[in-house]
């Protein structure tokens, strides 16, 4: 059963595969569940991996965008999942978003009771930042980020519905480029190659790529969803029971390492694993070590 029926009747796609004991997936922003089977398929013969693709993402590109934030919309779709599956609990993986996800049911709902066994992946309980928390996203770049969301934000907010940058008058989609530059670079830390981005400037067919989704009006969702996210995620965390390991991206620049560190150490029953040579995206920066710790965490919790 590849699709499941949401709340509000769209279909939502979720990969499966494998057999044995269920491990709720739940990826990052940008992410397609497909893109998680080298790290896993060696793994299927002992359990069952269920991939939800997001809304606006893979195979559920095409559902209809809700009109509450993305993640209480996600959860919703993710407990609505849960009752249909039937199964009494899961192995979680969560990774980015779908730990911001996972926490917010955790919040919200009784996702707690749905977890025997949880990994996280370099995510902050606290995306925001203030004097009491400088860990969350961004760090000491967080105010600058904010301003380039809301310069983002009131770009959208000007433009009638569209779905497409393609639907952009040619004036209106350079903004847009040049604006989402620098958007990544500061994500990136670094300045982008001026030859990657001069090009995707003169040639249409190429700026799509630059985005994390093609679809316009599910990136403004999204932005808007972080730039209003104010949540706190810290207590509900470390009121976790369950065996729980957290993967950390040493050289995280999205989430800084000490503070996932932090709240590592205040989890009951959990242990860390770092990854010395990474930044946020662990699967692409030590995707061997990443393998082996993803199959070392599920055989341990398996015995």
């Amino acid at each position: 059963m590849p699709y499941y029926q949401m709340p509000d009747q769209e279909q939502l796609y979720v990969r499966e595969f494998g057999q044995g004991k269920p491990v709720l997936v739940l990826s990052g922003l940008g992410m397609q569940s497909w893109q998680w089977l080298p790290f896993l398929i060696q793994n299927s013969n002992q359990f069952k991996f269920i991939i939800p693709d997001w809304r606006g993402f893979g195979r559920s590109k095409h559902c209809r965008i809700p009109e509450i934030d993305a993640i209480s919309s996600h959860w919703r779709d993710l407990e609505a999942l849960i009752q249909q599956l039937k199964y009494p609990d899961f192995t979680v993986i969560a990774f980015s978003m779908g730990a911001t996800i996972a926490m917010h049911g955790m919040k919200y709902g009784n996702f707690k009771q749905s977890i025997n066994c949880y990994l996280h992946i370099d995510q902050a309980p606290k995306i925001t930042v203030d004097s009491r928390w400088p860990y969350g996203l961004l760090s000491q770049q967080h105010s600058n980020f904010k301003k380039l969301l809301a310069e983002i934000s009131l770009f959208f907010s000007a433009l009638p519905p569209i779905k497409s940058l393609e639907d952009l008058d040619p004036a209106s989609r350079q903004e847009f480029i040049k604006i989402w530059s620098k958007f990544v670079s500061l994500q990136n830390g670094h300045r982008l190659s001026p030859i990657l981005w001069n090009t995707a400037l003169k040639y249409d067919k190429l700026q799509k790529h630059l985005l994390p989704l093609h679809r316009l009006d599910y990136l403004a969702w999204y932005i808007n969803n972080y730039l209003y996210h104010n949540e706190d995620y810290r207590e509900s965390l470390t009121e976790l029971s369950c065996p729980t390991t957290f993967f950390i991206g040493e050289n995280s620049i999205l989430y800084p390492s000490q503070g996932q560190k932090i709240i590592a150490n205040s989890v009951k029953n959990a242990k860390q694993v770092i990854f010395e040579r990474s930044g946020h995206a662990i699967l692409i920066n030590e995707p061997f070590k990443f393998q082996r710790e993803i199959s070392r965490f599920l055989l341990n919790q398996s015995e």
